[in-house]
């Protein structure tokens, strides 16, 4: 099978579960982000790929081949740390022709490789500058024009944009994803960044407690959470509780909304509600009855936050369609049965 596939990865720390029985196929040329909270497996994961870290059990293959006890310079693998590990002393060329030159790959043929990877990065004529002098985004270009350098079978990131303030980390991001697009590069990225993750991603993997709680597109992830965690976590959300009450009627915070429909044997739930699906309206029938209490404008979008039975709603909506409300207002939050994804509870 060509790609890279994790079979029952686990990762022992003493008595600690760092990863917990991982399985993961990631087809060729795909480009796959690791997403979750601090301390949930993703960098551990991560360093066992790459062959930094031995699994303590389970089996990890690349392109067919079992590489689970591979040492790491025998992987062919390409990776960019969070802190970059650029070396100091040696210009951007150097740099960039470092693991050329240590596999014994001729001089010119180096010098080629570099100008056409300086290229790809868009740092053409930067060979010979020294790497202090280079701004955060420029030593981010040099960092990934190294991993490349010696075409590898894998692409590995470790929250690679972390230390770029947010305007050249949304320019990366759409960078690097091109960058991926054109070389075909099979690539796994660990993340923290909910963002980066929906923008870069083919599938994007939510962990936590050292197991996958759901690996999908970026859009089901989004739109068909696996549970009230990956809802939360990825994007923002309402989440309501719900229940049947003894005529079968959906209650959401005590208030009845016609059509949503439990899974069978389900009689309580957690409602996954988007918040630019969330409508406000006047009081009255088939809405749930509220009050605004903090109305937010963020230029591109408007954010009305409403207390229901003590609980807080979130609507979004764009500033042309502005509802024209007020703190303190009674208003009515209507919620569409098709865009609410109902979860064990």
């Amino acid at each position: 099978m060509s790609g890279l596939a994790l079979t029952n990865v686990v990762k022992e720390f003493g008595s600690f579960t760092a990863v917990n029985n991982v399985e993961l196929n990631v087809p060729q040329g795909t480009f796959v982000c690791m997403l979750g909270p601090s301390g949930c497996g993703k960098t551990t994961l991560l360093r066992m790929i790459a062959g930094l870290d031995l699994p303590t059990s389970g089996s990890i293959r690349l392109d067919g081949e079992d590489i689970t006890h591979v040492p790491t310079h025998k992987r062919n693998l390409g990776m960019v740390f969070q802190s970059l590990a650029l070396f100091p002393h040696l210009t951007v060329g150097e740099n960039i022709a470092y693991p050329l030159r240590i596999r014994g790959v001729p001089k010119e043929d180096q010098k080629k490789r570099v100008a056409e990877l300086l290229s790809m990065v868009h740092l053409s004529g930067y060979a010979d500058r020294p790497v202090a002098k280079l701004s955060g985004g420029q030593r981010q270009r040099v960092a990934i024009a190294r991993a490349l350098s010696i075409s590898p079978r894998l692409f590995l990131l470790d929250e690679p944009m972390s230390a770029l303030d947010a305007k050249l980390r949304e320019a990366m991001q759409v960078e690097l994803r091109q960058l991926q697009q054109k070389l075909g590069i099979t690539t796994v990225v660990v993340t923290h960044d909910q963002r980066e993750a929906m923008t870069m991603a083919d599938t994007v993997v939510v962990m936590k407690g050292g197991e996958i709680r759901q690996a999908a597109s970026p859009m089901e992830i989004y739109r068909k959470p696996a549970d009230s965690f990956v809802a939360d976590f990825i994007g923002q959300t309402n989440l309501l509780e719900a229940e049947l009450d003894s005529t079968g009627r959906a209650l959401v915070l005590g208030q009845p909304v016609e059509g949503i429909a439990f899974k069978p044997g389900m009689n309580k739930a957690t409602l996954s509600v988007r918040p630019e699906d969330v409508h406000l309206t006047a009081p009255g029938a088939g809405a749930l009855s509220g009050t605004v209490t903090f109305v937010r404008d963020l230029g591109g979008m408007i954010e009305t936050f409403v207390d229901v039975a003590g609980r807080q709603i979130i609507a979004v909506s764009t500033p042309r369609a502005r509802p024209d409300v007020s703190v303190g207002q009674p208003v009515g939050v209507v919620l569409s049965p098709d865009v609410c994804v109902v979860l064990a509870r």
